[in-house]
């Protein structure tokens, strides 16, 4: 394999390990500890094992974990009261409510009941718009540690060609605004897109956020291009369920510079990064400085 393995598992631990100097140093100079509270609606499977990991790694790093678990036929009028609550709760300084939600409630209502400013997971209609503006504002976690990712193997982005192929609110628009604030020359690209061989081909950056196993072949990547793979895709290979991203990592390490594996990537910076938006929103609510390196 020629390119060098951007190693998400070491990097996320680094960054916990940031988080937890940073817990420590409210707790002993302000008297402030950081509190996330994660609401589950119902017994989504994935839902439950990746709740019970956030809740690990916020103890872990010395923050106060507070989990609300709801029944699967919960009221919207019900949910939407918990996090009123929430949002008036000074010890909480990040909430999050765990997707997806059983289909009777209303995403996009539940999401912008969340108050702005304790939106750690950047969805909130406010922190969209702030973040595409410029401005200061919450960051969707896994863009975030796409970025920080790449910051930490180029040191400075700008004027470098980045490509992001995919267009979700999630991850694909929020990775572009994050890119152009760095100073790349940013294309947003998907399935349609016209020549997309050559379109990405061009990219000192490829971020592949498109939910297709395997869809970015080796061919696809510049000599030399940082590849981060987003994608999370589950297929049977040689009569085994196997873990694959949207790029086919073999080839595409054999052209690109530097590439995330699946899985081991992208993954694990998740939680970390909702880690690191917890400690932000807790320091910009009480008016301190923020972590240096663990924002955008």
């Amino acid at each position: 394999m020629a390119a060098t393995l951007i190693d998400g598992k070491a990097f996320a631990a680094k960054v916990r390990g940031q988080v937890a100097e940073h817990v420590a140093r409210l707790k002993e100079q302000n008297g402030i500890t950081p509190g996330l509270a994660v609401v589950l609606v119902g017994e989504d499977p994935a839902s439950q094992v990746y709740v019970r990991s956030k809740g690990k790694q916020t103890v872990e790093v010395g923050m106060n974990s507070y989990e609300h678990k709801l029944e699967a036929d919960t009221s919207e009028a019900d949910l939407l009261a918990l996090i009123d609550q929430l949002n008036n709760d000074a010890s909480v300084h990040g909430i999050l409510v765990q997707l997806p939600l059983p289909k009777h409630l209303d995403e996009d209502l539940v999401i912008n009941s969340i108050a702005p400013e304790k939106d750690v997971d950047g969805f909130h209609i406010s922190n969209v718009g702030l973040l595409g503006t410029g401005q200061k504002s919450m960051v969707p976690c896994t863009p975030l540690g796409c970025l920080m990712m790449l910051r930490d193997h180029h040191g400075s982005l700008s004027g470098m060609d980045a490509v992001v192929i995919g267009r979700s609110n999630i991850v694909g628009k929020p990775m572009a605004q994050l890119l152009l604030g760095d100073s790349c020359t940013v294309t947003i690209a998907h399935s349609r897109t016209e020549d997309l061989p050559d379109v990405v081909r061009r990219a000192d950056i490829v971020v592949a956020a498109v939910g297709r196993p395997e869809m970015v072949p080796g061919d696809w990547i510049k000599e030399g291009a940082t590849v981060i793979d987003v994608g999370i895709n589950r297929i049977e290979r040689d009569g085994k369920n196997v873990l694959v991203g949207d790029v086919d990592f073999a080839s595409a390490a054999e052209r690109a510079g530097a590439i995330t594996p699946v899985p081991g990537g992208v993954g694990p910076m998740t939680i970390a990064c909702l880690l690191a938006n917890t400690v932000t929103a807790c320091c910009r609510a009480n008016n301190l400085a923020e972590p240096e390196g663990l924002t955008a």
